[in-house]
């Protein structure tokens, strides 16, 4: 039997890297494709490209003699950046995410999962910190808050119209904030386990227990672990199932509980200093009903297991950085 030929693209970021790893555990060929490399870790991909995909001629070159694409490719980030970079979002991912699949149906792709998000429900539906978990019907009447979610809305309708108009199987997952070690922990596109893991492990290391948390730190969310998140992408790509699916945990806590969770790990105590910042919608909560129906599975990692493997490794990391930038005595 011939071996699969799969495309990553966005392999050289935080969920495209462990994708990757997780394909080539089972035996598959990987060609990964991004602007840049993994940052923390060498990938294990049998092919890495450096392309730009917002230019047709990298995406006909990207989906050249592969048999199924994980279209990861984005320019995102956390609360921070995608509320202050609207135009560019719009701009940079309807371009990547219009040449790929285009691309993709050119070559002769025979399925292609694109990796959606939370973000694309209504803001309507997300007023309070008790939000009733979002089912995947609950997008329409459609209102999302950033232009991040609208592009993912119309690129999921776009799927939906390729499938039905083209020989090409479409899969589309909306991820619940999937973290985990191997992603980007500062710099400003950082999402808020990797932030509030480095501000506590900055906080240990100095012995300063104040940590910084925007708004009130009552706005709830639920996280999943990138070791699901990888198990879930695998199980929709190769299941029958057309339709947008959420992907992610469906306990729901709010900035603060994830803070102190955080702190627990570390063996310290923390004090919260609550400043003006970005805070997104006010709750939202992942419905994981269909995820069950639909793949028989849904996440098993718990938040705590997660975030202490998450903790690790950024602190680690924040070790490194303090370590450089600590004169040397002469």
């Amino acid at each position: 039997m011939t071996q699969k030929r799969i495309l990553v693209t966005g392999g050289g970021g935080f969920i495209g890297h462990h994708l990757i790893n997780f394909l080539k555990e089972r035996g598959y060929w990987v060609r990964g494709v991004d602007i840049k490399e993994p940052e923390f870790a060498p990938t294990q991909a049998d092919e890495f490209m450096l392309l730009d995909l917002r230019r047709w001629e990298n995406c006909l070159q990207a989906t050249q003699n592969v048999n199924e694409v994980y279209a990861l490719a984005a320019d995102m980030g956390g609360m921070g950046f995608i509320s202050a970079n609207h135009s560019q979002i719009l701009h940079n991912n309807l371009l990547i995410n219009l040449h790929t699949l285009e691309a993709a149906r050119h070559n002769g792709v025979k399925r292609y999962l694109f990796t959606s998000s939370a973000c694309v429900y209504p803001e309507y539906r997300q007023l309070e910190t008790s939000v009733s978990p979002l089912k995947e019907e609950d997008a329409y009447p459609a209102q999302p808050q950033d232009a991040y979610g609208w592009e993912k809305l119309v690129v999921e309708q776009l799927c939906t119209h390729y499938h039905n108009e083209h020989p090409i199987e479409t899969r589309i997952v909306r991820f619940h904030n999937i973290f985990g070690p191997l992603g980007t922990w500062d710099g400003g596109r950082e999402k808020a386990p990797a932030a509030l893991c480095r501000k506590i492990a900055v906080a240990r290391l100095t012995g300063n227990p104040t940590v910084d948390i925007w708004g009130d730190g009552e706005q709830t969310r639920s996280f999943c672990y990138i070791d699901d998140c990888t198990t879930g992408l695998y199980k929709l790509m190769n299941s029958d199932y057309r339709e947008p699916l959420n992907l992610g945990q469906d306990r729901l806590v709010t900035i603060n509980q994830l803070a102190d969770i955080i702190a627990e790990i570390a063996g310290i105590s923390i004090e919260k200093n609550h400043v003006a910042g970005p805070q997104g919608v006010r709750g939202r909560n992942s419905d994981n009903t269909r995820l069950r129906e639909v793949l028989g599975w849904e996440p098993r990692v718990s938040l705590e297991e997660g975030l202490a493997e998450t903790y690790r490794w950024i602190e680690s990391q924040v070790k490194m950085k303090m370590a450089e930038q600590t004169p040397v005595a002469g």
